[in-house]
């Protein structure tokens, strides 16, 4: 029986995590649930699983749920963190949506938990730091992601010196054959029609610039120890190879699967074992074919700050982050057009200068930063 604190309970991920939970209640036990603001469904996830403490980021929505809910209720950070850090625990779902979710990893982390880790942020602003807190502590990260899932599958902690390059697939997004030239028109309603998965707002959005993918050559260097020059991606529109690496030798892994979010969250789960589900099966006769081709800058500006972002390193993959979090609330806002996105994070790219050592205390002063001047230069666009 694996007994897991789920964090981010009643998201796009946590509803994926309470499936799977239904699906092996006698494998899984959820010994804690914490969300953001969601308190009713929260404590009416807790109440179907039999769970006696919760925690609410939001105070007013854990004010609430104490009124409701009999067992223990914690609220903002701390009270996330002390389920992260909860001893009853062997695994920590982070499903945390954006930058909030650090916090939470270090916490599991430094107690030297098995993290399954749907929150990318943590790793895109503090690989470096998580890498080095797993080793100290004995925790560990298992990536929830289809792509960094489907490489741990190929890679299966084999030496990195055998690695000639790994590879991200991406859909391409909503727009991989729409002119150019009228993208500075895509609605937020166009750009959250994802053609393969459905998933939060962010990061759809960010599916169609490949900020995403961006961020995943990010996590992908430090999760698995890959220089950059050896992470590439490639447009894969039917979303079933998912990873694959190349060895030294010439051979090729790949990984492929139905794009079901439960997959990779199901194999953090069980990592070692495999357990025997009722998810999708592939039907490759059926597929007929699958497709690759190389991005075209133009549809994937997102590529090219993340690798700059990474070259810079320090606080610079923070500022990215923020400054994308931000870009993305003001487009599905209307604040700002589509071709803005992109146009304003490199700004604040550009004009960042990372200073002093990796730290907690840097990164949270960068993403300050980068939002404040992010909303500084979408000023005179959102007036227009």
């Amino acid at each position: 029986m694996i007994r897991v604190a789920l964090l981010g309970a009643t998201g796009s991920i946590g509803a994926s995590a309470l499936a799977i939970a239904r699906e092996f209640r006698d494998r899984i036990r959820l010994v804690s649930l914490a969300a953001g603001s969601k308190d009713e469904a929260l404590v009416a996830a807790a109440e179907e699983f039999g769970v006696s403490r919760i925690a609410l980021g939001d105070p007013a929505a854990a004010s609430r749920a104490r009124r409701s809910f009999r067992g223990e209720v914690g609220e903002g950070i701390p009270g996330v963190d002390a389920l992260a850090s909860d001893p009853e625990a062997d695994v920590v779902v982070n499903a945390l949506v954006g930058s909030a979710g650090l916090d939470a990893t270090v916490t599991a982390l430094r107690s030297g938990k098995r993290v399954a880790l749907a929150n990318k942020e943590s790793v895109v602003v503090a690989g470096e730091l998580l890498a080095a807190l797993a080793e100290r502590h004995g925790g560990r990260i298992l990536p929830v992601d289809s792509e960094h899932g489907g490489l741990h599958q190929c890679l299966l902690e084999r030496d990195p010196a055998s690695v000639r390059r790994v590879i991200l697939t991406a859909s391409g997004g909503p727009f991989l054959r729409r002119d150019l030239a009228t993208l500075g028109r895509a609605t937020p309603e166009e750009v959250l029609r994802h053609p393969t998965w459905s998933m939060g707002a962010r990061i759809t959005v960010d599916s169609a610039t490949l900020v995403n993918k961006g961020f995943e050559i990010i996590e992908a260097r430090w999760l698995f120890g890959i220089e950059p020059a050896r992470i590439e991606v490639l447009i894969h529109p039917q979303s079933i190879a998912h990873g694959l690496v190349e060895f030294i030798d010439g051979s090729v892994i790949a990984q492929l699967s139905c794009p079901d979010m439960r997959l990779p969250l199901l194999y953090a789960l069980s990592f070692p074992e495999r357990w025997e589900s009722s998810l999708p099966r592939l039907d490759l006769a059926r597929l007929g074919s699958l497709e690759f081709e190389t991005p075209e800058p133009a549809r994937s500006p997102g590529l090219a700050l993340a690798r700059r972002a990474l070259e810079r390193g320090g606080t610079t993959p923070a500022v990215l982050n923020a400054a994308d979090e931000e870009a993305v609330r003001l487009f599905l806002q209307g604040s700002i057009g589509f071709t803005d996105l992109t146009r304003l994070v490199d700004e604040v790219l550009e004009e960042h200068v990372p200073a002093g050592p990796l730290s907690l205390e840097s990164i949270a002063a960068a993403d300050r930063w980068a939002r404040a001047r992010l909303a500084d230069l979408a000023a005179p666009r959102a007036r227009r």
